[in-house]
């Protein structure tokens, strides 16, 4: 990571300020601009749909908040704090690897391919990183495994390996998991796209579970334009590493002002 010394940082007030906020973030690959001065915040408990077609830099977005991916310029900032940077003696430098672990413990991610452990079953895969990262004793992590398998219905599996379990289900481990580390964010990255037609309601209904009991910010990059309609407080529609368009999902999926939008939504449309 190269952080720009020409950004200002701006103070956050940590209790009132955005619990995510990218300033004039910029990533490349070699000539391909994927991220181009990406400036966004995303309010504390606040749920977020980021949609667009392939290529516009959507799954980047949640790949560096996870640190997954090293940003080429701006800052990143999560809960008030510099992600990939931080201070030493009043002077900004890059992050050593305990402020990214402990940065990291505030983020969530699930994936589209699930990433389960395959060697251990739902209940060990849930109590893995409270353990070795968090030092969670293997009664704590046991209990708080139980209870979010509980919550996505998988009461009953605890003991199934990921073989063992439909595609649907993993995801729903993988969710659970997730939620083990306790984060302040959770990131979705088209977490259906991977499972059969039937499987999808059940893992979106786990989503909206989340949502409706749990204090947790949320950023989804989804293709599920029905969903992102229904879910989301704020819909932001990427284009050339840009947001192009974002607002409430009642006036970007009924009303919305770019034409790049309204031909992406079109699009899907027909797809459907």
């Amino acid at each position: 990571m190269s952080t720009d010394p020409s950004v200002a940082i701006s103070p956050v007030d940590e209790r009132s300020g955005p619990m995510v906020r990218f300033e004039k973030v910029m990533k490349s690959y070699g000539s391909l601009v994927v991220l181009n001065d990406l400036d966004l915040e995303v309010a504390r408990g606040e749920k977020v749909a980021i949609i667009g077609p392939s290529g516009s830099g959507k799954t980047t977005v949640l790949r560096m908040l996870m640190t997954l991916e090293r940003i080429d310029r701006g800052m990143i900032f999560v809960d008030g704090e510099p992600l990939t940077s931080m201070n030493r003696n009043g002077e900004l430098v890059a992050s050593d690897a305990k402020h990214l672990r402990r940065m990291r413990g505030k983020i969530g991610m699930v994936f589209q391919h699930f990433n389960l452990f395959p060697h251990m079953s739902a209940l060990k895969n849930c109590m893995e990183a409270p353990c070795t990262v968090l030092g969670l004793s293997k009664m704590e992590a046991e209990a708080r495994g139980r209870e979010l398998l509980s919550m996505v219905g998988l009461g009953d599996k605890l003991f199934h390996y990921p073989s063992q379990l439909s595609g649907g289900q993993q995801q729903r481990v993988a969710i659970a998991r997730a939620l083990a580390m306790r984060p302040k964010v959770m990131l979705f990255d088209e977490v259906t796209s991977a499972l059969d037609p039937e499987l999808v309601g059940e893992v979106l209904n786990v989503i909206r579970k989340i949502a409706a009991e749990l204090d947790v910010t949320m950023l989804m990059v989804t293709h599920q334009m029905g969903f992102a309609k229904e879910f989301a407080d704020r819909v932001c529609f990427f284009y050339g590493g840009r947001i192009c368009e974002q607002g409430p999902p009642e006036k970007i999926f009924v009303s919305p002002e770019n034409e790049r939008t309204r031909q992406f939504l079109r699009a899907c449309l027909e797809a459907t």
